[in-house]
């Protein structure tokens, strides 16, 4: 890694990078040191089980997941930021779950895709950071690259770890993103927050429609419908369609049911608006989309990532699940012969549960 100049005061630059990272749009910035010690024994004791499912990235990097200089050399400090996402005018969570004619979106996906907006800010913090003290040695991470994240955020002092396994923040909820500097620069660190607030309460174990939270703290992702719908690529498992309901991409069921979440913020971000009227879409609208609409209507957005084959294929579960009508059995027949033989499997259940 680089060195930069000597004459900086660190608790200085420290204050300095969070006023920069307020400016830049981040709801909190923090700097924590890289031992995770105990958060490895516990990726440790996740992956022996299975949890992980197909998500092989989990186990391949080893232990520079859990040991920051492992990954990048020279890293003694950790900067975490978070954003806001959760986007002002939308139609209500509840009320789209509710209605299964409608497919349910996670909302961190209904605007712009969030790896390149934060990916941006995280650069101009680095920069401004260079232009004060000269050059340095950091690399930048937003949900890409073997990094524990929520765990340094907490070290950093942005929140703790809920019973959800997601960040939680007492004056934000759930509803935001995490973004990392990993770097050689000596900061002070910030008190981690050690207090867990989620007391007794139990509201995203008992909510969760697969309950994939087999136990506090404790999350089997083959069971999750986020990874079902987004990280899995072949066929969802038969067990776990119907409590999909009408959930075409992510899960919010989790941070919806949160107390804590009574205190989470509307983001003031324009890239996180809702695009495409995706916050309460019509399914067979959705299912009529070849795969160029699909791609010019999800352009910019995370929704792409998962592909043609495994969108239809989602819409194929929640078409299934709706009331039954000519037709919603009038499109699954449309698409029986489907170039993807996964598709053609998820269509053919979802008309057997239509009756057709």
């Amino acid at each position: 890694m680089a060195h930069p100049s000597p004459d900086y005061d660190p608790q200085q630059l420290a204050n300095q990078i969070k006023t920069w990272a307020a400016e830049l749009g981040f709801q909190h910035a923090g700097i924590s040191d890289v031992e995770l010690g105990e958060h490895e024994k516990h990726l440790q004791a996740w992956l022996e089980k299975g949890f992980h499912g197909e998500m092989g990235y989990m186990q391949k990097h080893g232990s520079k997941r859990t040991r920051p200089p492992e990954l990048v050399a020279g890293t003694v400090r950790v900067i975490s930021v978070r954003m806001n996402y959760f986007p002002p005018d939308i139609a209500d969570c509840e009320q789209v779950l509710a209605d299964p004619g409608k497919g349910y979106i996670s909302r961190y996906a209904l605007g712009r895709d969030y790896h390149k907006v934060m990916r941006k800010r995280l650069q101009k913090l680095a920069d401004a950071i260079s232009q004060r003290i000269g050059k340095f040695g950091y690399r930048s991470f937003v949900d890409s690259a073997p990094v524990m994240e929520k765990a340094l955020a907490q070290k950093a002092g942005l929140g703790w770890i809920g019973k959800h396994s997601n960040l939680l923040s007492r004056d934000a909820g759930s509803w935001f993103f995490l973004g990392e500097i990993y770097t050689d620069l000596p900061l002070p660190a910030d008190t981690p927050v050690i207090e867990n607030h989620c007391g007794d309460c139990t509201a995203c174990l008992d909510c969760c429609p697969t309950q994939a939270i087999v136990a506090p703290y404790q999350v089997d992702a083959r069971r999750c419908i986020s990874y079902l719908t987004i990280e899995l690529r072949g066929s969802i498992p038969v067990a776990f369609r119907e409590a999909m309901g009408n959930r075409i991409y992510g899960c919010d069921d989790c941070q919806l049911c949160c107390p804590w979440n009574r205190f989470g913020q509307i983001t003031a971000e324009k890239d996180f608006q809702a695009r495409h009227p995706l916050d309460a879409p019509d399914l067979l609208e959705l299912f009529a989309w070849d795969e160029a609409q699909f791609l010019k209507q999800t352009e910019g957005s995370a929704i792409r990532r998962i592909g043609y084959a495994c969108w239809q294929r989602n819409l194929a579960v929640a078409l299934g699940n709706a009331p039954p009508s000519a037709a919603i059995r009038q499109a699954l027949r449309d698409r029986r012969e489907h170039s993807s033989e996964m598709v053609r499997e998820h269509i053919e259940w979802a008309l057997d549960k239509q009756g057709g």
